[in-house]
């Protein structure tokens, strides 16, 4: 899980920084993208974690992320 989040979190950085909208905007950026390539895996019990991954809601993105940063 902390593995996908930080896929999303990093590209929405790069989203955040290229076009500069909101960090919240890039994050949901992010999760379309991480859907996507959910969407693409084959075996369905993957693919089902893949998307609860993906569908992380963004103050609990936030949470965690500032758990990790003061560790």
């Amino acid at each position: 899980m902390l593995r996908s989040t930080g896929l999303i979190g990093a590209t929405a950085a790069i989203l955040s920084v290229a076009s500069g909208c909101t960090w919240q905007q890039a994050y949901s950026a992010g999760q379309a993208w991480q859907r996507n390539a959910c969407n693409r895996l084959i075996e369905q019990t993957e693919r089902e974690r893949c998307l609860r991954n993906a569908d992380l809601p963004y103050e609990e993105y936030r949470r965690q992320t500032e758990g990790t940063k003061k560790n």
